[in-house]
């Protein structure tokens, strides 16, 4: 059984930084996708940021250049780094994984975690 935890969320100003974790266990199997997801009040869940197993990554537009995603496949965890957040990045953060390599959409990740609230004030 594949478990998935978040962890790292909370509360943030706006222009500051957080930094979210994902560690994995339950399975000795290579993990060819890690993502990122988001859903806040009202609106559906939406990809922020994905990596692959040779370490390329995948970005929301509304979140390159503010965000990055990396790995250490050591400790099998994802890192989210979240820099110079802004207001409209509140949400609950997900961790999600597939054992293939699928493009950063929700459709694709058949295991996730229980999700991380990251609020960010102006």
């Amino acid at each position: 059984q594949v478990q998935l935890v978040e962890s790292g969320g909370g509360s943030v100003q706006a222009g500051g930084s957080l930094r979210l974790s994902c560690a994995r266990s339950g399975s000795t199997g290579k993990w060819y996708t890690i993502g990122w997801f988001r859903q806040a009040p009202g609106k559906e869940r939406e990809g922020v940021a994905c990596i692959y197993m040779d370490d390329s990554t995948a970005y929301a537009d509304s979140v390159k250049g503010r965000f990055a995603i990396s790995q250490d496949k050591t400790k099998n965890t994802v890192y989210l780094q979240m820099n110079s957040p802004k207001p409209e990045d509140t949400a609950m953060y997900y961790c999600a994984a597939t054992s293939s390599v699928v493009a950063c959409r929700e459709a694709g990740f058949p295991y996730w975690g229980q999700g991380t609230q990251v609020t960010v004030s102006s």
